[in-house]
């Protein structure tokens, strides 16, 4: 049985009991992670494919280890010019072993979290809506804010890959 995963951003075929190096993940040595982008699935007989991801699959594996990769060197040259840049660059990697590959039954954890939060929400939309046709919505200063307040504004509203950004883009974000 083989799975078509995605890991960190990009895809990979695993098998069980595969030891796979990709990019560095945030999770401690030891720890199981899963991971619910499974997008086909083999298991000899039949070969299931995803819109765009099988609902209910995930892969679980256990983090070995965090280590580099081997060093690539960058050497930039102009022809008579005088310029030259020497540089060596190693990749933060992260060591997995597969251990488990389920087909279904697993409820993805993100899909119940949205269930979960959705169904109230709902409910309180009619009341918030016509709070909001009543009195306008006070603006919110966000230039005084710092960059970790406006993060945290940024998930109280359910923005998403907020992590990287500037206080400007922030700001221009919740600000629409």
């Amino acid at each position: 049985m083989y799975a078509i995963v995605e890991i960190a951003g990009q895809q990979f075929k695993v098998v069980q009991d595969q030891k796979l190096y990709v990019h560095r993940l945030a999770d401690k040595e030891g720890t199981k992670v899963s991971f619910d982008q499974v997008y086909l699935l083999d298991d000899g007989k039949k070969v299931t494919l995803g819109a765009p991801a099988i609902t209910g699959a995930s892969v679980e594996a256990k983090v070995v280890s965090h280590l580099k990769g081997d060093k690539v060197i960058v050497f930039k040259k102009k022809r008579r010019k005088g310029y030259r840049v020497k540089n060596g660059h190693r990749q933060a990697l992260t060591e997995l072993v597969i251990e488990k590959i389920q087909a279904s039954g697993a409820k993805p954890k993100a899909a119940a979290a949205k269930a979960e939060k959705a169904a109230p929400a709902k409910a309180a939309k009619p009341a918030a809506t016509k709070a909001a046709a009543k009195k306008p919505a006070a603006k919110t200063d966000y230039s005084a804010m710092t960059v970790a307040q406006l993060k945290d504004e940024a998930k109280k509203k359910g923005i998403e890959g907020i992590t990287s950004m500037k206080k400007a883009d922030l700001i221009a974000t919740l600000s629409k």
